[in-house]
This record gives C-alpha cells, structure tokens and sequence, in this order.
C-alpha cells in the first residue's frame, strides 16, 4: 500500500500562529469600516442613545465572528470552507440555494470574468472615497488626506518590491500601521471614542424583544436576500479563482447556506443580515496566503472585539485615508482577477465581446449614475442599485442567449 503523503491544499493550510493572527488582524482592519457602518447609520436613523448604538455595534462584531467561523471552518452543510469574511448587509435559503446553484451552468469563464471584474470595479468607488476622506467628509479630497493615502501605498508596494514570504504577506499591515501613526502625527486621529468605550460588554440575545412578523417585510428581505445572494456567488467564484480551487454547485450551496444561518444568527443577537464580504476578497489576492484558517482567526478577533469594545474602538479610529491606501490595492487586484480570467475566453466569436461589453456597461450604471433609477418604483432599489447584481444577471442571460448552457456541469471539473 502507498504510503504517500498528500499534500494539503494552500486552502486548507494551517500556518504558524504569529503568522495567522497577524494576517487574521490585517483582515479585520480592512473590512472593520464596513463592519460597522450599518450599526451607526440605523442607530442614527432611529435616534438611539450612544449606549444603545454601542451595543449594536458590539453585537454586529460578535455575530460577524461567529458567521465568519461557520463559512471559513463549516459546520455540517453550512460553510463553503474558503478564506471568507462575513460581513453585514443593507439588504429562506434552501430554495434559493438551490436556484442559485443551478444557475452554474451559465457560468464559464467569459461570465465569470465579467462579474468578477465588476465586482473590483464597484468597490473600486469604496476605496477611492476613502482614500479622499470619506463620503460626505469636509475636508475631502483635502491634500494631507492624498499625502495619507499615497503614504499607504507606496509602503504596500515598497514590500511587495523588496520582501518575499511573511513580509510581503503582512504589507497591507503594514502599511496600515505606517499610515496610522502619519495620521497620528498629522492630527488626523480622534481616540475620544476609546477613551469612553467600556472594557467588556455581554452581547445578549433578543435585547430588544422577540421578534415580529409581518408579510411586506418579510417580502421585501426575502428580495434583498436573493440579490445578496446573487452577489455571493460572484463573490464565491472570484476568491475560488484566486485561491486556485474550483468552485461548484455544492460549494456555492453550502456559502449560501452560511449566509442564511448568517443572518438567523444576526437576528438573534439583535442585529442585521449577514453576507459574504466582498472587500475581502482582493486582500487574498495581495497577500497570496490562501489559507481559511487565517480568516477563521479574524473571526476569532471579532468576536473578541464585540465582547471588548475598547479594543474595537482603537480600530474604529483609523482615517479613512489610511484604508483608502489600502483599498486601492485590494479591490483593484480583484478587478484584475477579474481580466485574468477574461483572457482565458475564446474571441473568435463576437459573441463573447458583446457579453462582456454590455454586462460590464449595466454593471457601471450604479457607480457612474446613482441616482440613474430613482424615477423606478422603490421596491426594484435592491435590484437596479447594485452594479454587481445587474452585471450578473446580464452576463448570465446574454450567456445563455448566445451561447447556451456548457454540456459538461461545473462541479465536475473540479481540480
């Protein structure tokens, strides 16, 4: 009998711990921003007390842990066991799991490579904002908000240029770390939030009630979980393309499955829908570690975060310029995974040509005219204001108008 040993796949990689939680951490600093948007927007929005939006704010970290650690680790048909950061949603799972699996068919390369591009373009608008200080920021665009940002960069890119191994895989680290202390030194940095966050905080179920029931609602997120979802999938492909593993229908039915438990588990500790965090997904590409192991120890951190605010807090209070440096480089690798892939696609027909041309065209609508459909009914908002979504939709549908479905199902090509 052979005794040979088989090697583990960069995925399933289980790196030295020094290593993992620095890389863990690096995750979180990245998508941190988006984590707790929501929380502070709604509680504005309702005009909660501070201690109130405190608590949503630990509670959206606790609940993003957790549903980060099902998706990257798995736990039994829930998890798509990939490098994937959870995280809230604006915006039912085994039917349209099943929908959305069986949609693989349509989905060669010259879909994928559209969607993926799309995506890196549309978060592409997240990292510029950053970058100028921030939507709706006083001072943006201001040039010591530039000054910050190029700092960034040219520290991401310097390591990149001169090291290899587990430097250059903590370079976005890096130069966060750079970036904030020149922030710092620039009085760019406000700690009044740490100073007056608490140390611990419990995170109790059903805080604020047990839940209601109502038809329209639940409709209408029933809407926004299907688009989500679609977005999900777009997301699923790319990093499975970036981490070399082949992704198929039972993937994509265990991630979206994650996403639901995801958002149950959102429910429950008093907060909001959970998805797959897109904005992650370039940080893979930068950094070239692959493993799930390291995301599931940024789901550690934040779960630790939501039980110890203080510790969010110090994150909480990065300048948006230092991210934007950041930024640009990861959601501009994921529109270059994106053309990677393109190229693989046959252009002998004109057909493919016209595909991309006009999913990459819909797609550009919301970045370039936001308010392109605000005449629209308000109930097709979750459809016609994500970019991703539409893109989607069209690359899959002009796919199979011109070139029909592939003979050979996606799951079994597998590596």
């Amino acid at each position: 009998m052979s005794s040979k040993v088989r090697s583990v796949h960069p995925v399933d990689e289980v790196l030295p711990a020094g290593r993992m939680l620095a890389i863990g951490l690096q995750h979180v600093l990245v998508m941190y921003a988006g984590a707790i948007a929501v929380p502070l927007i709604v509680g504005g929005a309702f005009k909660l007390p501070k201690d109130q939006v405190a608590f949503l704010i630990n509670a959206d970290l606790f609940a993003c842990g957790i549903a980060t650690l099902i998706q990257c680790v798995g736990l039994w048909k829930f998890g798509i066991r990939l490098p994937v950061v959870m995280g809230v949603t604006f915006a039912a799972e085994a039917p349209i799991a099943a929908m959305a699996s069986r949609l693989m068919r349509y989905v060669p390369p010259v879909v994928t490579g559209t969607i993926i591009t799309v995506i890196g373009l549309t978060l592409l608008r997240i990292g510029v904002n950053w970058a100028g200080g921030g939507i709706g920021a006083r001072n943006f665009g201001d040039p010591v908000n530039l000054v910050t940002m190029l700092i960034v960069l040219a520290v991401i890119l310097g390591v990149n240029k001169l090291f290899d191994g587990f430097v250059a895989s903590i370079a976005v680290l890096l130069g966060l770390v750079v970036g904030f202390a020149v922030a710092m030194a620039l009085g760019l940095v406000d700690f009044a939030g740490v100073r007056d966050a608490e140390w611990f905080a419990l995170v109790n179920p059903l805080r604020f009630g047990a839940p209601g029931f109502d038809a329209a609602v639940i409709a209408t997120m029933c809407i926004v979980m299907i688009v989500t979802m679609i977005e999900s999938t777009g997301m699923f492909l790319a990093l499975g393309e970036i981490c070399e593993r082949k992704v198929g229908r039972n993937d994509i039915a265990r991630g979206l499955a994650a996403d639901g438990l995801g958002t149950i588990i959102g429910g429950l500790f008093n907060t909001f829908p959970y998805t797959s965090f897109s904005q992650n997904v370039g940080l893979v590409g930068v950094t070239g570690v692959k493993s799930r192991w390291v995301v599931a120890v940024s789901g550690a951190i934040l779960i630790a975060f939501g039980l110890f605010p203080k510790m969010g807090s110090v994150v909480a209070s990065i300048p948006q310029p230092v991210l934007g440096g950041a930024g640009l480089v990861m959601f501009g690798m994921v529109a270059a995974t994106g053309i990677k892939i393109l190229a693989r696609v046959d252009y002998a027909s004109r057909h493919n040509l016209i595909i991309i041309a006009v999913s990459v065209a819909v797609g550009m609508i919301p970045v370039v005219a936001p308010t392109f459909f605000a005449q629209l009914p308000k109930w097709t908002a979750p459809l016609m204001g994500s970019g991703i979504t539409l893109a989607t939709v069209s690359a899959v549908l002009l796919n199979a108008l011109f070139n029909g479905p592939e003979t050979e199902p996606a799951e079994t090509r597998r590596a």
